[in-house]
């Protein structure tokens, strides 16, 4: 055997950072993630070989972002997963076999060296490993946005990787897993084949940069220690957009009105193909206004079928989701109905509460407001009710 290799997983996409640039492709600076972890692990006395896992399509990727590192490495494509990924660096290590090897993933470039010592430590004494930080938050146990319990937070950990195992343990855990996608770490093998993990505690700068919220973070601590100013890449500018949007249903026979999505008791329904969910229908339109992509007629057409008696949530639900398929975020809705029964105030918080687990906000970022128009118009004969909305999100720039 021949000491320790260290295996860096690079294969994945990292979707979440908002790119079509794989993360670790991505430059800090003037550097990119993937030669900022390798040249950590480079530095280090006692690893004695490292094997990137990239993916099959990022061959030249690899070349221009890791140049310096293209004739020091080892290199072996990824699979259809992680672990897959993890399984294909070991079996590229078969002839090398290496007493202990560091699994680690592309996008943690700041592994204190102390941390990567401590862990080949234990595994050239026979053990397994992993870099692991302290849970520091209080812990909440919820259901629909609700606290149910409160989580003692003594003895939980924030698992990180480089997880650290002799060459032959993690080798035969992972060829003895028949479906390797029911894990996502290597530590979680090796217990499913009845080895004990160790703790090594690493530190919070062993974060993962896997949001732009991260790619800030960590452009900012490699400008710091070179001494430069932080500038926003432009491909991780975010523009405020706001879109309105007005619907309105008349009354028709029936013992109860859905409004913003809960159902209120009333001596009459709204009439419509779906539910009629007024409040829900004008904010599915202020956010499909905000993206510019319709409205809710475009995508839902009341002519279709498959809609009549509908739930409006899921409506409001495609609207959320064309946000975050943009790489978005939805900061606040504001919905004011307009009606002289039945009275809103009393169902306010529940509404509230709804809406916001819907679009999976805060409720802080969620206003329901109602009036009337001084028995004016159909709103104040009681001949149905009107509802206007305004959402405000943020895009990632295009200009």
């Amino acid at each position: 055997m021949s000491g320790t290799w260290a295996i860096i997983v690079a294969a994945g996409r990292g979707s979440r950072i908002g790119s079509d640039l794989p993360k670790q492709y991505h430059r800090l600076s003037d550097t990119s993630i993937l030669a900022l972890t390798l040249d950590n692990f480079s530095k280090h006395p006692c690893v004695d070989g490292i094997l990137v896992v990239i993916h099959a399509d990022d061959e030249e990727l690899f070349q221009r972002e890791c140049s310096e590192f293209a004739d020091k490495v080892l290199t072996t494509h990824g699979g259809a997963t992680r672990q897959e990924s993890v399984l294909n660096g070991l079996l590229a290590l078969e002839s090398t076999r290496p007493d202990v090897v560091l699994v680690h993933d592309a996008a943690r470039p700041f592994t204190n060296h102390d941390v990567i010592t401590n862990l080949i430590h234990a595994g050239t004494s026979g053990k397994a490993a992993i870099a692991a930080s302290p849970v520091v938050d209080s812990l909440k146990q919820a259901a629909d946005n609700v606290i149910l319990k409160n989580v003692d937070r003594n003895g939980f950990w924030h698992a990180q990787t480089p997880q650290a195992f002799p060459f032959d343990i993690i080798r035969n855990a992972h060829l003895a897993i028949k479906d390797l996608s029911k894990y996502t770490d290597d530590a979680a093998v090796a217990e499913a084949n009845g080895h004990q993990i160790s703790i090594i505690t690493s530190g919070k700068e062993n974060f993962k940069i896997t949001t732009p919220e991260d790619l800030v973070q960590a452009t900012m601590i490699v400008n710091n220690r070179q001494n430069k100013e932080y500038k926003m890449p432009k491909e991780h500018q975010m523009e405020s957009r706001t879109g309105f949007g007005y619907d309105v249903h008349c009354f028709e026979e029936g013992d109860h009105v859905t409004l913003c999505g809960v159902d209120i008791p009333h001596t009459k329904k709204l009439k419509g193909h779906s539910d009629a969910d007024v409040g829900l229908h004008a904010l599915t339109d202020a956010i499909l206004g905000a993206l510019c992509e319709g409205d809710i007629g475009t995508h839902f057409p009341p002519s279709d079928p498959q809609w009549k008696g509908a739930l409006s949530d899921q409506f409001l639900i495609f609207a959320r989701d064309r946000v975050l398929a943009r790489q978005g975020k939805i900061i606040h809705v504001d919905v004011t109905l307009v009606c002289e029964k039945p009275k809103i105030g009393p169902n306010r918080e529940l509404m509230v509460a709804k809406m916001a687990n819907i679009l999976d906000i805060s409720p802080n970022r969620v206003s329901i407001k109602a009036t009337t128009s001084e028995k004016l118009g159909f709103t104040g004969r009681e001949e149905g009710i009107a509802a206007q909305a305004v959402a405000t999100i943020q895009l990632p720039s295009t200009d």
